[in-house]
């Protein structure tokens, strides 16, 4: 099965203390071929930014350990 490891930065809202601090959270997953472009709409909704993209094998939802 084709998938997309993908690393990336959104902010986080539950941490905010005031309004100029903001702290952003990384994240790496393994995304589908078929579900990649609905994956990247919500990233980037959620005001993220996609840091790095890679092709892998695996299964859907393995955790992918540190990058």
């Amino acid at each position: 099965m084709r998938m997309f490891r993908i690393t990336a930065c959104v902010p986080s809202q539950s941490r905010i203390r005031t309004q100029r601090e903001l702290q952003n959270t990384f994240f790496t997953k393994l995304v589908p071929y078929d579900s990649w472009f609905r994956e990247q709409q919500r990233i980037q909704k959620m005001g993220g930014k996609i840091v790095k993209v890679e092709l892998a094998t695996g299964r859907p939802g393995a955790n992918t350990g540190l990058a």
